[in-house]
């Protein structure tokens, strides 16, 4: 009996502790901030959609599409916040949030989120926190962007010309057969690349206009996300 006792002790120990030491990666899913206007979302391959309303729930694989003057604001995960145009679509392609195993610390170690923008326009306030990991990409025609510090900027996109304009920090965008490349605050770049380097925003009517938004659209994405119920650490 003593031996058995012991055995059982050292088995629950076991499982403890690699309970203890292994992550966990719960599902999770964006969250609605506000919408106006015809938006909808749901499965493009079976043509299953639905409207938003702001209890909606967008997770992976879903797709989003707005109407003509509509436009929704999205938690995606911690730390990024994006507001989708009018006449848009964007697909959903991961949402990923990993914490520690020990359901008595509840921490978070990195986070993941993968957006498509098929058409229209997506402006992205993206705000790491220090010490986690984040990963955020967004894809658009063939285009890869990727930024890897704070900063707000402007994705646009019809399906053959692609145009990225950054209103804070620095993004990095990278293109097929073509080195990447960075862009900073006040600069923008389209493609098919028309030239080797970003330019000016104070040289171009239309960055100007997505500039403005784009920091106009910040502040009230920070706002929206400070004034949630459940205080969610965006």
């Amino acid at each position: 009996m003593r031996h058995l006792v012991i055995a059982v002790s050292i088995a629950i120990c076991s499982l403890l502790s690699t309970g203890c030491s292994k992550s966990i990666t719960p599902a999770t899913s964006a969250t609605v901030l506000s919408v106006r206007g015809k938006v909808l979302f749901g499965n493009a391959q079976q043509n299953d959609f639905q409207p938003f309303t702001l209890k909606s729930r967008i997770h992976d694989g879903d797709t989003v599409r707005s109407s003509g003057g509509a436009s929704l604001d999205l938690g995606l995960i911690p730390g990024a916040l994006a507001q989708l145009s009018g006449d848009s679509e964007i697909d959903i392609q991961e949402l990923k949030i990993t914490k520690d195993g020990n359901d008595t610390a509840g921490g978070m170690r990195d986070r993941t989120g993968r957006i498509r923008l098929n058409r229209g326009k997506i402006i992205v306030l993206f705000i790491p926190s220090d010490g986690l990991a984040s990963q955020f990409v967004i894809t658009a025609s063939e285009l890869t962007i990727k930024p890897d510090s704070a900063c707000l900027f402007c994705v646009r996109s019809d399906g053959t010309t692609t145009r990225v304009t950054c209103a804070k920090g620095n993004i990095n965008v990278s293109a097929e057969a073509q080195p990447p490349i960075t862009i900073a605050a006040g600069y923008f770049q389209e493609w098919p690349n028309k030239g080797a380097n970003a330019v000016a925003a104070a040289d171009d009517a239309t960055a100007q206009i997505d500039i403005a938004e784009s920091l106009e659209s910040g502040e009230r994405l920070q706002d929206e996300a400070s004034r949630l119920p459940n205080r969610r650490p965006f």
